[in-house]
């Protein structure tokens, strides 16, 4: 079995944030597999299932988001985690993927890596940086500007192809097929 963690906030307000690309790519997931609805109350989260993959979405909040993959981890028990977010530290338009690694201050994968450990799959949706180091707050929480959403569709699509493909391929096929360089 293989889960496949999509990492966001679950208010609506936060729908089309820079911090929800997880998500929407989650999101479209559920949407084109035939998944049948499973949460629990214990999960934390959105969870779904088609055949052998689990989808899940925590509603924990980012900074907590590691609760509701252990959660669903202990009661899986999946062979396979690919945890699929956004990447201040890439461009916008980058996609790439790494098994295990730092956190680099992101405060989701800092919740797994402290619930489930580093050894899952990390596909890195690059959403670019503010302009002042403060911001990040601000950048991460406010939605993709207007000017970039023909771009995010694409980047969506490919990260949504590239994600399911880790189910059945090798990273580093993957890794070859999909890494895509700033497109912004």
């Amino acid at each position: 079995m293989t889960l496949i963690v999509g990492l966001g906030n679950p208010d609506s307000k936060y729908k089309n944030n820079r911090h929800n690309v997880g998500f929407m790519v989650i999101d479209k997931l559920v949407n084109d597999h035939n998944c049948t609805h499973i949460s629990k109350a214990s999960f934390r989260g959105e969870l779904y299932k088609s055949k052998d993959i689990l989808f899940l979405k925590p509603c924990t909040y980012m900074n907590l988001s590691g609760e509701s993959v252990r959660a669903v981890s202990d009661y899986y028990k999946p062979e396979r985690i690919i945890v699929v977010h956004d990447d201040l530290d890439l461009p916008f338009g980058t996609l790439r993927f790494k098994l295990g690694g730092g956190h680099g201050g992101h405060n989701g994968l800092r919740s797994i890596d402290s619930h489930i450990g580093k050894e899952y799959i990390r596909v890195r949706i690059g959403i670019g940086k503010p302009e002042h180091k403060g911001d990040v707050a601000n950048f991460v929480l406010s939605d993709f500007p207007k000017s970039q959403n023909e771009l995010l569709k694409s980047i969506l699509d490919t990260s949504f192809q590239a994600t399911y493909g880790l189910i059945n391929e090798e990273l580093s096929t993957i890794c070859s097929k999909f890494t895509l360089k700033a497109l912004g």
